[in-house]
């Protein structure tokens, strides 16, 4: 996991908002004025685009703006603001051409030959704009053009080492954006920069591709370190910065949350405490989500916010099994306690989900989430490693904020000796509600037991879960098996005395 670095912003030290969501926030508060920043990405990392924003946001406020294109026309960077529903009034445009451009071999070669192109003209060109305009922001798109006519590599350094101290002469704050097609990659040009942002295009092999942000280098300044997920939809970028455990901490409420089922409150002395986190563990079939679907719609009856994300199970098949079990979703929605959302696994990035999570809390104010499935979660976040960090991560951040978190995990096998998980996560949930099958008198039954509670005692006995005449309800304890955590238990009792005890449970 990467640290937070523990520099903060210069007192007084006046920084330009980017107009990227969530950027602001990664650097915070936006570039530092005056300075020269790189934004380096393959071609289809955005550039293009973060840089438009950044000067909207410019003449958002009133300054002049300057956006100085070598590699695409002013046509098709307003056909880009066109497919964001943009307008570019208030940003200048200035597309430099180089002399000769006709489709001719002998033409073409004069653009590229050092000896036929005045480089020192071209950038006087370009300066002599910039002077006409006298912009407080200005984006250069792309410094592979100046590489190419500059050829010399050195000679390539010491303009863009003169361009920043040019511009910084001039109160003026600069984006290069540079597409890193160069076949040896330059890290000095890097160390010129003030700040180096970094684009990554990461493909999968199902679904849309991923796209993260890195801020690699902010001199003198304080900067959310690591990747930070991020996508190009109409409207521009929207970054999602990773959580920091330990932000936005509130205090924590006491009380605990219940699902309106008596006696499997009871199990946990109560009911779930808030501020925790409960990992429902069980076979597929064998009630998690059914219980997790009870505490949320049971919060929702109280007048609390309760935000469930769906990976595998339709909205409309989940409705209908809570309504058939006496916990009708659809009566409570209309009231806007209760939200329920599916995620599609294949079009969601990590931090894209995790934003979502924060934005319930943040915005809607839940009280209740629930996360149903990990092992849709795991689509996501399809690293091991990378899961742990996050969900610690994510799990602290609700904690903190006084939210009570259900995630429901299922395990391979049905009845069976041993279950199977596809990862190990109870040891970050405060609360484990175990579920199991087992068969006895020619039936197979449902069980369940709370195995882990971090705060305060639970009851540790073994009861059967019951599904009947449009309810939940909890058997009293099996005392008279053995092994039923097993899926295959011993029954040591009569089998009259197990009918008459489970015939009036409830």
């Amino acid at each position: 996991m990467t640290a937070q670095r523990s520099r903060r912003p210069v007192a007084g030290e006046r920084r330009d908002s980017t107009g990227v969501s969530g950027l602001d926030e990664i650097l915070h508060g936006g570039f530092p004025q005056r300075h020269l920043f790189l934004i380096a990405g393959e071609p289809g990392a955005g550039k293009t685009t973060l840089g438009l924003q950044f000067l909207m946001e410019g003449a958002r406020q009133g300054g002049r703006v300057l956006y100085i294109t070598m590699s695409e026309s002013e046509d098709e960077l307003r056909q880009i603001a066109r497919s964001h529903g943009w307008s570019l009034d208030g940003v200048t445009i200035y597309q430099y051409t180089p002399q000769g451009t006709n489709l001719s071999p002998e033409e073409q070669y004069s653009v590229f030959h050092p000896s036929d192109v005045e480089f020192q003209d071209t950038t006087q060109e370009i300066l002599t704009e910039v002077r006409r305009i006298n912009p407080a922001r200005v984006v250069l798109d792309s410094l592979s053009e100046i590489r190419l006519l500059a050829r010399d590599p050195l000679r390539y350094r010491r303009q863009v080492l003169a361009l920043k101290q040019y511009f910084n002469a001039r109160d003026c704050t600069v984006l290069l954006l540079d597409d890193r097609t160069a076949s040896v990659q330059d890290n000095q040009l890097e160390s010129i920069a003030h700040g180096v942002i970094l684009l990554e295009v990461v493909p999968r092999d199902y679904g849309n591709i991923r796209r993260r942000l890195q801020v690699t280098k902010l001199r003198g300044s304080a900067f959310r370190e690591g990747y930070q997920d991020f996508v190009i939809r109409k409207g521009g970028l929207r970054i999602f910065p990773r959580l920091i455990t330990g932000e936005d901490h509130l205090r924590t409420p006491k009380g605990t949350v219940s699902s309106g089922i008596a006696r499997l409150d009871a199990l946990w002395g109560g009911g779930l405490d808030r501020g925790t986190s409960a990992l429902f563990m069980g076979p597929a079939g064998s009630g998690k989500s059914s219980l997790a679907c009870a505490y949320s719609v049971s919060a929702a009856r109280r007048g609390e916010v309760a935000v469930v994300f769906l990976f595998e199970e339709s909205v409309s098949s989940a409705c209908k099994r809570g309504a058939s079990l006496g916990f009708d979703a659809n009566s409570v929605i209309d009231s806007e306690k209760f939200h329920i959302r599916k995620i599609d696994s294949s079009d969601l990035s990590p931090g894209e989900f995790v934003d979502q999570v924060r934005h319930a809390v943040q915005e809607l104010h839940a009280k209740v989430i629930v996360v149903d499935s990990l092992n849709g979660l795991l689509q996501v976040m399809p690293n091991e490693e990378t899961l742990t960090v996050q969900l610690h991560q994510m799990l602290a951040f609700l904690n903190n904020n006084g939210v009570v978190t259900i995630v429901v995990l299922s395990q391979a096998g049905l009845v069976a000796t041993r279950q199977e998980s596809p990862v190990d996560l109870s040891y970050l949930a405060d609360n484990v509600l175990l579920f199991r099958y087992f068969e006895t008198g020619g039936r197979v039954r449902k069980a369940l037991s709370v195995v882990k509670k971090r705060t305060g005692d639970h009851e540790d006995t073994i009861r059967e879960l019951i599904f009947s005449e449009g309810r939940i309800s909890l058997g009293p304890p099996l005392t008279e098996f053995r092994g039923v955590l097993t899926g295959v238990p011993t029954y040591v009792g009569p089998m009259k005395v197990f009918e008459d005890q489970h015939a009036s449970a409830g």
